[in-house]
């Protein structure tokens, strides 16, 4: 067997454990976030609505997760991340019901945001536990793993949205996230009424010797580090997100693919990240956080263009797994960095840049649906190719500087 690293400190059996409930309610979370690409062309003729006004399912979710954020970070800095994921996943489960009973456009918007307010807990806090109990040295690769359930996420959002609007009903895709979320919900209580047990005094921060969440927003927002991570992660969220929304429906559209068929080639996305994360640990170590952002960002930028302008839907599969591969390089290595951003407040820095990532996907979302009918919408997702590659280039040049400067003041 190989001989760990110094100072390599194994993960014990039970947060490993903890660490595989919480990719399970990752993976609900972005299902959820997913579900409505695939749907709008359906619920655009079920509603007798636009495609830009059917796209507030996706826009409006966005806005009101990434404003939750500014809820759940402190929320979950004072009472525990962990219990917070495990209420907040039980909650989900009854706005996905109230949103398969929905009769009108409006009805869906009011349940979208119910769920968005509870799944807004998920992935931030689940993100900022695992920064809690996991050293920096091993973080990046646990987060990873962690990232299967997102990948895995994205596939099934947009698999299950388009399948089953096109076979049993747009509905039923929603009945399917309630029993989930329940489930996962369930097994998550267990496992913390365990921790409870095996800890029965957990030490929080005392709230009393906290600054005020606006006093800790501030002092993350302006760190230098912590402005260039935050404004890369709005860009992110506004080119990569933003634009993974109207893909579907620019399959549909203009190369008319099937709701089933553009839906599964949008899924490809997140098997491409699903292949990330098995050869992570060796990318992680022979690219470093410089090489991920810098080839992630230009492979994604490159994929994004060809899935815009190629006039053969034969490219599309491909260029939409590359694309999901090369955005988990960039995004990942991102995720790592905003865990190490204010470690005292760590909560509060994931969930501001969780914010900035989910409302920069609504700016994007809101953006894309406004130029498609000037520009059309393949030219918009090539134009968000270009945005991404430019924030590769950018972030990759910020970590050398930083880097550089680190090394002279030591």
């Amino acid at each position: 067997m190989p001989t760990p690293p110094p100072g390599f400190v194994s993960i014990p059996a039970f947060t490993r454990r903890s660490i595989l409930l919480l990719s399970c309610a990752t993976f609900a979370s972005m299902t959820t976030q997913r579900i409505c690409d695939a749907m709008l062309p359906e619920l655009s003729r079920i509603f007798d609505a636009t495609i830009a006004q059917t796209a507030q399912v996706v826009s409006v979710f966005a806005i009101v997760y990434g404003l939750a954020q500014l809820f759940y970070g402190p929320l979950g800095d004072r009472y525990g991340k962990f219990r917070i994921v495990t209420f907040a996943t039980l909650g989900c489960s009854i706005g996905s019901i109230v949103a398969a009973f929905a009769d009108s456009l409006n009805f869906l918007i009011v349940a979208r945001i119910m769920v968005a307010i509870c799944a807004a807990a998920v992935i931030p806090l689940s993100l900022a536990w695992i920064g809690d109990v996991v050293p920096y040295e091993q973080r990046q690769e646990t987060l990873a793993k962690v990232g299967l359930g997102t990948t895995l996420g994205i596939v099934g959002g947009q698999l299950i949205g388009g399948l089953l609007t096109d076979t049993l009903g747009w509905r039923w895709a929603f009945v399917l996230m309630t029993l989930l979320y329940g489930v996962v919900g369930a097994l998550l209580y267990s496992d913390w009424r365990k921790q409870q047990l095996c800890k029965p005094i957990v030490a929080h921060a005392a709230t009393a010797d906290r600054p005020g969440f606006a006093a800790e927003a501030l002092m993350i927002m302006t760190g230098p580090w912590s402005r260039i991570v935050l404004l890369v992660a709005c860009v992110e969220g506004a080119a990569g997100f933003g634009i993974l929304a109207i893909t579907a429906s620019h399959l549909h559209q203009v190369l008319g693919l099937s709701l089933s068929m553009a839906g599964a080639i949008v899924a490809l996305f997140g098997l491409g990240g699903m292949f990330y994360m098995v050869v992570a640990r060796h990318l992680i170590r022979r690219l470093g956080e410089q090489g991920l952002t810098l080839i992630g960002g230009c492979v994604l930028g490159l994929s994004f263009i060809m899935l815009g302008l190629t006039p053969w839907w034969q490219l599309t599969p491909i260029a939409t797994m590359v694309a999901g591969f090369a955005f988990f390089m960039l995004h990942n290595t991102m995720q790592a960095n905003a865990t190490q951003m204010a470690p005292a407040a760590r909560g509060t820095a994931v969930s501001l840049f969780a914010s900035f990532l989910y409302l920069g996907q609504a700016i994007g979302v809101l953006l894309a649906a406004s130029l498609i009918a000037r520009v059309g919408s393949g030219t918009v997702i090539a134009g968000g190719g270009g945005v991404l590659m430019a924030a590769g280039m950018f972030l990759s040049q910020m970590l050398r500087r930083r880097e550089s400067l680190a090394w002279r003041a030591s």
